[in-house]
C-alpha cells in the first residue's frame, strides 16, 4: 500500500532533468520504482509502498535503500551508479535536491545508457552471438567468485523458503491458472526438493551460497563498450539475494529458454562452469573437485522455480488489469511460464555423446551447437580435452602450451579427468558431451565405458574432413583453446590410420557448412 504523497519529489526530479528544450524526461514505472530518464542521467525514485516482501514506507527507509542499492550495484556496474541524492523540503513547501530542509525522499542518480544494449533487446535482434554469451558467462562467474559467502548451514532452508512463497502465490492465483498444472508443479517441486535437500546443504557448507544479484535476467544486463554489465540487483532484502549461485545464474538461463534461445542457454551454462572450474564459484577449493558436476542435479528444480516465480507474478499482475486484452495476454504469459516449469521438472534421462575428430574438424563448435539437444535443460555439460589440459597446467584456455604438455602421460591424465567429470555429471542426471580427438581406439572405448556405471545411452560422433581442410583450419585459428598446428594434424592422421573408427561411431562430413553438419547430427541424435 502507498504510505506518502510523493508529488513534490516527482516535480523536483522532473525539474532537475529538464534541459529546457521542451522535452520532459521519460518516465518508466515499475511496481516499486519511478525511473525518470533524462538526456544524460537517470533518476530512480522508490515508491512509498509497503508490500509483503519490502518496506519503502518512510523517507528514511527509502533513503537507506538508495544507499544500499548504490553499494550493491557498484559491485557490477560502478560506471552506471553515480550517487545518492537527498530530496528535501524548502521553506516554500517545494522540494529540492540536497538542501538543508527536512528529508522528503531519496533518489539514485544513474548514468544513462543506450537501451538498445539491454540484453533482452540484443537477443530479440538476433545479436546474442557465441562470443557475447561466452563473455556473459565469464562476467557472471567472476561476480559469483567475488561475492560474499553466506549461509553455510542453511542451503536447503533458503530454497525451502522460496518454494513456500511460490506455492502460496500459486494458490492465490489458482483461479487464473490451470489447476491441474498448478498442482503438478507444486507436487513435482516438493518431490525434487525432498531428494535434493542434502545436496543443497552440502553446497552451502562448501561456500556455494553467496550474496548474489537476485534478479539476474536479460533486461537487467546491458552492453557497455561491448561488455555485458549486470545492474539493478535486489537491494531491499539481502536474504532474497543470498542463495546458491546456480539459482542466481538460473534466472538468466530460464529467461533464455523461455525466449527460445536454447543454444545460448546451454553455452552460457558451459562457459560459466568453465570459468568456475566446475560449479564451484570459488569458495572451498579443497571441496571443488568432489563437487564438480554434482550441482547439475539441481538445475531442473532451480530453473523451474524461476519459471514459477514468473508465472505467479504474471498472474497476480493480470488480476489488476482493467483492459481485457492485456489481462488475457498476461494470463497466457503466466500459463506459458507454468508450462515451462512443468517441462523442466520432467527432464529427459542423462546421456553421453562423444564428439571426436582430428584437429580442425570442428569438434568444439559442433559440441557447443548440439549441447542443447542432449540431456536435461539447458543442455549437456561440454567437457573439452583442450580446456582440461589448460586447466591442469594452470593457464587460461587460450594460452599456448609447450610441447611437454602433450606427452602421452599428460594426455592419459587429461582423458582420465574427462572420464571422471563425465561420470560425475551423468550421475547427477545431466547430459554430457565429451569433446576430444579420440584418434585412438583405447580412448574411444574408455569414453563409451563411462556409461556403464550410470546405465545411460552413449553415442559417438566422428567428424571426418580431408587433410587439406584440417590444415587450413588449424593454421587460421586465433585465440583458440587448441594448440594444434599442421604437424600435429599430420601426426594424428598417421595414428588414426592405425586405429580406424568403426561403425560404432556415426561419421559426419565435417567439410560441409555448419548448418548442414549440425542438422545431420540432430537427426541422428533425435531419430527424426
Amino acid at each position: 500500500m502507498h504510505t506518502q504523497d510523493q508529488s513534490a519529489a516527482i516535480a523536483c526530479l522532473r525539474a532537475a532533468l529538464d534541459t529546457g528544450d521542451g522535452e520532459p524526461p521519460r518516465l518508466v514505472e515499475t511496481h516499486i520504482s519511478l525511473v525518470f530518464i533524462g538526456d544524460s542521467r537517470v533518476m530512480k525514485l522508490k515508491k512509498a509502498v509497503r508490500l509483503p516482501y519490502l518496506d519503502f514506507g518512510t523517507a528514511e527507509r527509502r533513503l537507506a535503500m538508495c544507499h544500499r542499492e548504490m553499494t550493491l550495484n557498484r559491485r557490477t556496474a560502478p560506471d552506471i551508479y553515480r550517487r545518492v541524492h537527498r530530496i528535501t523540503a524548502t521553506d516554500a513547501g517545494r522540494a529540492e535536491l540536497n538542501g538543508p530542509g527536512a528529508l522528503l525522499d531519496g533518489v539514485v542518480e544513474m548514468a544513462r545508457f543506450d537501451e538498445d544494449g539491454l540484453l533482452d533487446r540484443v537477443a530479440a535482434a538476433g545479436r546474442l552471438d557465441d562470443r557475447l554469451v561466452a563473455d556473459l558467462g565469464a562476467v557472471v562467474a567472476g561476480f559469483h567468485t567475488a561475492a560474499a559467502i553466506a549461509g553455510r548451514d542453511d542451503g536447503a532452508a533458503r530454497v525451502r523458503r522460496v518454494l513456500d512463497i511460490n506455492h502460496a502465490a500459486l494458490d492465490d492465483a489458482g483461479d487464473l491458472l490451470n489447476d491441474a498444472r498448478r498442482r503438478q508443479v507444486i507436487a513435482a517441486t516438493d518431490a525434487a526438493f525432498a531428494r535434493l535437500a542434502p545436496l543443497l546443504d552440502a553446497r552451502g557448507r562448501l561456500g556455494r551460497v553467496r550474496h548474489g544479484h537476485g534478479d539476474l535476467h536479460l533486461r537487467n544486463i546491458v552492453l557497455i563498450d561491448g561488455r555485458p554489465v549486470p545492474f539493478d540487483c535486489i537491494e531491499f532484502d539481502d536474504d532474497l539475494a543470498t542463495t546458491d549461485v546456480l539459482y542466481d545464474l538460473g534466472f538468466l538461463i530460464m529467461d533464455l529458454l523461455h525466449g527460445g534461445f536454447a543454444p545460448q542457454a546451454a553455452l552460457l551454462l558451459n562457459r560459466y562452469l568453465d570459468a568456475t572450474g566446475g560449479d564451484a564459484a570459488g569458495g572451498d577449493t579443497a571441496g571443488a573437485a568432489s563437487d564438480r558436476g554434482a550441482g547439475l542435479a539441481l538445475l531442473p528444480m532451480l530453473l523451474a522455480m524461476r519459471a514459477t516465480i514468473r508465472a505467479h507474478v504474471g498472474a497476480t499482475a493480470a488480476r489488476d488489469m482493467a483492459d481485457a486484452d492485456a489481462r488475457a495476454a498476461a494470463i497466457a504469459g503466466a500459463a506459458g511460464y507454468l508450462d515451462l516449469a512443468a517441462r523442466l521438472l520432467n527432464p529427459p534421462p542423462p546421456r553421453l555423446v562423444a564428439v571426436g575428430g582430428l584437429s580442425g574438424s570442428g569438434k568444439s563448435t559442433t559440441a557447443a551447437a548440439i549441447a542443447h539437444l542432449v540431456g536435461p535443460a539447458p543442455g549437456a555439460r561440454v567437457i573439452s580435452s583442450d580446456r582440461i589440459r589448460k586447466r591442469l597446467c594452470g593457464v587460461a584456455p587460450t594460452t599456448r602450451l609447450a610441447a611437454d604438455a602433450y606427452t602421452p602421460a599428460m594426455s592419459e591424465r587429461v582423458y582420465g579427468v574427462m572420464a571422471q567429470e563425465a561420470a560425475a555429471a551423468l550421475a547427477a542426471g545431466h547430459g554430457v558431451i565429451a569433446d576430444a580427438v579420440f584418434d585412438r581406439s583405447e580412448a574411444r572405448d574408455a569414453v563409451a565405458a563411462v556409461t556403464a556405471g550410470v546405465g545411460c545411452r552413449f553415442d559417438g560422433i566422428w567428424l571426418q574432413a580431408p587433410e587439406a581442410v584440417l590444415i587450413d583450419r588449424v593454421t587460421a585459428r586465433r585465440g583458440d583453446p587448441s594448440d594444434a598446428d599442421a604437424a600435429v594434424v599430420r601426426a594424428q592422421i598417421a595414428r588414426a590410420a592405425a586405429s580406424p573408427v568403426t561403425g560404432d561411431w556415426h561419421q559426419v562430413a565435417a567439410d560441409t557448412d555448419r548448418a548442414t553438419r549440425i542438422e545431420a547430427i540432430r537427426r541422428h541424435l533425435t531419430g527424426t
